[in-house]
């Protein structure tokens, strides 16, 4: 049998803690964070360029074999601030693991055990996830975009002005970055569904009954995150509208493991 007196402070991992001491802590954080985040900027600033022609190769992918083909920058200024978004973005993809494993660190001791437990898959899912919808824009959407924007070149025969593409190299890098934040955002949405499912606050009935409002919902986020043509915003809704009917089957089981654990208990 149970203690019935034993304190419930005891499953907290650091007990009680002054308020100066929890200060003290929140200072550590911030600064192994914002450090974190300043080395890999410098990092990623240092790598500018070959993280750069990696982001191009779609482009390059597409061109090869054209002649003359090429990025323009028409500031001079330009391409430089561009390799310091570089940095950015490479600090943000980057550092994020150990900016959250800090918040982690810092909220962690003020939970039970049961609560750390709970939360701690979906703290090691959120950078895998937003990995994969990073991976689905660069190896299947990007083509298909870059394919489907090439394709109102014109060559200028009859007597036509010709139309070419050049992009500009910090229009192509925010495009790039918009898209990859856009799928990355998107692909949580399984990750935050589930985290609420786990503590009750939605249900699997009621994501059910909301099929209809998510699946538009679905495309007209993609309709606002992504560039204006069809291929990007179905390409994005579709793996949104998927991506939902997997949170209602995760939390379907979720429903039922907790209804099996409340009758173990129920004599």
């Amino acid at each position: 049998m149970a203690d019935s007196t034993k304190d419930p402070e005891s499953e907290l991992e650091g007990g009680k803690m002054p308020l100066l001491d929890h200060l003290v802590e929140l200072r550590t954080r911030l600064i192994y964070a914002v450090a974190a985040f300043i080395a890999c900027f410098f990092i990623g600033y240092a790598l500018a360029e070959p993280i750069f022609r990696f982001l191009v190769e779609p482009l390059h992918q597409m061109w090869a074999g054209q002649e003359g083909r090429r990025l323009i920058y028409t500031a001079l200024h330009e391409a430089f601030f561009t390799y310091i978004k570089v940095g950015f973005f490479f600090a943000a993809c980057v550092s994020f693991p150990i900016v959250s494993g800090q918040i982690w660190l810092f909220i962690a001791p003020g939970l039970y055990k049961h609560e750390r437990n709970a939360l701690l898959p979906f703290l090691l899912a959120t950078p895998v996830m937003f990995l994969m919808g990073a991976a689905m824009v660069y190896y299947i959407v990007i083509p298909l975009a870059w394919e489907f924007f090439a394709s109102f070149e014109t060559s200028g025969a009859g007597g036509n002005l010709a139309m070419t593409l050049e992009p500009k190299v910090d229009q192509y890098l925010s495009l790039v970055m918009r898209l990859i934040f856009a799928f990355g955002v998107a692909f949580e949405l399984p990750v935050l569904l589930v985290l609420l499912a786990k503590v009750g606050i939605v249900s699997s009935d009621g994501l059910k009954s909301k099929r209809k409002y998510a699946i538009v919902v679905a495309f007209v986020a993609a309709a606002i995150l992504t560039p204006p043509d069809v291929i990007s915003q179905v390409l994005l809704a579709v793996p949104i509208i998927a991506l939902y009917e997997i949170s209602i089957f995760i939390a379907q089981f979720i429903e039922k493991k907790r209804e099996e654990e409340a009758a173990t208990e129920d004599p």
